[in-house]
């Protein structure tokens, strides 16, 4: 039976092999491999919602490979080597738990989180704010943004405050829709959105997962109804509005 670092040195010697023989591993740089490395992530974090462990070893594997590879070309380009990136989290790690690796006292994982941001600043970052990736969907960036702006204390006291604000943006959006104005619809909309998601916090829920399982069940319930419509000889296009959302309504009794 192989120890971890054995494992972890099979991987590397593989991913050295391919990188050397392979036309097409060959061929990749780090800018062929983002999408790719974006797809293998929505991977992980699908087998995640469904509590998938079978698919999430897959995809931890699939994604191990990605951040090999990098490593591979960041040292054949003279950037970096595994051995820095490795090097470099372990220094990180051991720097921002002061709690474990010195003599900071800490009474719960609030506190940890706290300490994680300032040590950031500490470091030279410029905001608070920085470390959310631009890139990010704006859903899961809205949840990252609300989290760093707790740490330092710019925070609401209770969710009832929070729904209250949540009540306050739902009629700021109704006085932008009978204003007809297209651009304050958008604002008011996104503002109710963003508080939606500060609410989801506060009932500990991971808005970008709850959205996701919302998805996934209306593909199911969807799906179904298509099925049953065809099955009695009338497919969805021909049915009323009516007749759909009694379908609809019959799956929904069904245990999904």
């Amino acid at each position: 039976m192989q120890t971890q670092s054995g494992t972890f040195e099979r991987l590397v010697t593989i991913m050295n092999e391919l990188r050397e023989q392979c036309p097409w591993d060959r061929k990749q740089t780090i800018h062929t491999l983002r999408q790719m490395t974006l797809e293998e992530t929505y991977e992980l974090t699908d087998a995640i919602t469904e509590s998938d462990w079978q698919g999430i070893r897959e995809e931890l594997g699939d994604l191990m490979l990605h951040l090999l590879f990098y490593s591979k070309i960041g040292t054949e380009q003279g950037q970096f080597t595994l051995d820095d990136v490795i090097n470099g989290v372990c220094e990180k790690l051991i720097a921002r738990h002061p709690h474990i690796y010195g003599d900071v006292k800490v009474e719960n994982d609030e506190d940890v989180k706290r300490n994680w941001e300032q040590i950031k600043l500490q470091e030279g970052k410029k905001s608070v704010l920085s470390g959310v990736p631009k890139t990010a969907p704006a859903l899961i960036k809205a949840m990252r943004l609300q989290e760093k702006a707790k740490q330092v204390g710019f925070e609401w006291e209770n969710k009832d405050q929070v729904w209250e604000k949540v009540k306050e943006e739902e009629a700021e959006l109704q006085e932008a829709i009978e204003s007809e104005d297209p651009v304050k619809v958008e604002e008011e909309f996104g503002d109710l959105l963003f508080s939606l998601v500060n609410f989801a916090r506060f009932l500990k829920v991971d808005a970008e997962n709850a959205l996701e399982v919302t998805n996934k069940k209306f593909i199911h319930r969807f799906s179904l109804m298509e099925a049953l419509a065809n099955k009695r000889g009338k497919p969805l296009n021909e049915l009323s509005l009516a007749e759909m959302d009694d379908i609809w309504n019959e799956i929904k009794r069904q245990k999904d």
